[in-house]
């Protein structure tokens, strides 16, 4: 006959352990010594005599028989003869589930949140900066506008659903080598639900939900770009069960502007100006987003200056001010001369280089210069 092993060493836990000791201890070797899981010889016998040691020591009343006489003070109770007394448990499937909770449990559904939508919303260069009104299309289901999401018709209520007395959950059982495998899985009558209605909506055919085509107004705030993105809480899908809507976010495509770019909140534009501003100054307006504004160039402005206009730029988004106008000058040179204008251009180079031949020695000079400094060099 063989000799049983101390119920403490089979599970691996001291005397003093905790009943939450005992059952981690149980949860640990029964996975591992399944035989669903474990397809080694001895897995068969090891599972039994750690179920049989759970049985034990997980009852407070036969734990003290045993710890005051061991096996001798359990040998008449039933369970503590061997695997086969698990007469309380009706069969493995039984064990696990009501150790572990069954194999697949599933909870009964709850109220869900709404899935989120999400849109794209093409925007002008001069709406994303300044901000606009905007209309959204979004389809999404929402609760039946007939049952109210009650997916009964009207004046009907829903019955407990009779496969599973309202529970929302049916237990399957497989008979197994080692007696019954008990799952428990969510009801496919009510799904889940423990209701059925018995006369499902005309209009939404008992789903609760049907989908609908919106078109919702959206404020754009100034400042956004094409990295932004708007969000509208309970504008996504509804909710399932009476949990809350889902969100509605909106991405944001900016179109490219005629002569203006973005540089943050800052505003860019490249200004043509003709050599005779450049040289000699000038007074000019420049376009802006709401209009135009004076600037003033300023003798001697070479081409690639950059000139700044304090706050005309794009307003920043969720704050005070704005940007700047950010003028770069580029220095336009004629390409083709009528005779007048030809005379007088060269009238001013003679001017300023002192005489006829005075450019070719001044280009002389300024050769002999380069070649001086390469030479020191």
């Amino acid at each position: 006959m063989a000799i049983k092993r101390d119920y403490y060493e089979v599970l691996g836990i001291g005397r003093d352990a905790s009943e939450e000791d005992v059952k981690k201890a149980f949860r640990r070797l029964a996975l591992e010594y399944h035989p669903d899981r474990n397809k080694s010889a001895e897995a068969e016998e090891r599972f039994k005599e750690v179920s049989e040691a759970y049985q034990v020591l997980s009852n407070p009343e036969k734990r003290s028989a045993y710890d005051r006489h061991g096996h001798a003070g359990v040998a008449g109770n039933g369970n503590a003869q061997g695997f086969d007394g698990f007469e309380n448990f009706g069969g493995f499937g039984d064990i696990f589930d009501a150790f572990f909770g069954g194999f697949g449990r599933q909870s009964r559904p709850g109220p869900q949140r709404g899935r989120d939508i999400e849109v794209l919303l093409t925007l002008t260069f001069e709406e994303a900066a300044l901000g606009a009104e905007k209309a959204v299309e979004v389809q999404r289901t929402e609760a039946c506008a007939r049952c109210n999401g009650a997916r009964g018709e009207p004046g009907t209520s829903p019955v407990t659903c009779s496969a599973c007395r309202g529970n929302g959950q049916v237990r399957r059982s497989q008979q197994s080598l080692f007696g019954q495998f008990v799952q428990v899985v969510t009801c496919p009558t009510c799904n889940g639900q423990g209701e059925v209605v018995s006369r499902p909506c005309a209009q939404c055919r008992g789903a609760g939900y049907e989908r609908q085509t919106r078109k919702l107004k959206v404020q754009v705030p100034a400042g956004v770009d094409g990295s932004s993105q708007i969000r509208l809480s309970g504008d996504g899908h509804s909710g399932v069960l009476g949990g809350p809507a889902g969100d509605l976010y909106i991405s944001l495509r900016v179109l490219e502007h005629s002569w203006f770019k973005r540089d943050g909140f800052d505003l860019l534009l490249e200004l043509p100006i003709s050599i005779t501003q450049a040289a000699l100054g000038d007074a000019i307006t420049v376009p802006t987003l709401e209009g135009e504004t004076s600037l003033k160039i300023p003798a001697g402005t070479q081409s690639g200056a950059v000139l700044r206009v304090k706050g005309q730029g794009v307003p920043h988004l969720q704050r005070r001010g704005r940007g700047d106008l950010v003028v770069t000058c580029r220095v336009q040179t004629p390409t083709s001369l009528d005779p007048e204008a030809r005379r007088l251009l060269e009238a001013l180079a003679k001017h300023l280089h002192g005489g006829s031949d005075a450019g070719s020695d001044g280009d002389k000079g300024l050769f002999e210069r380069i070649r001086g400094k390469r030479g020191a060099s």
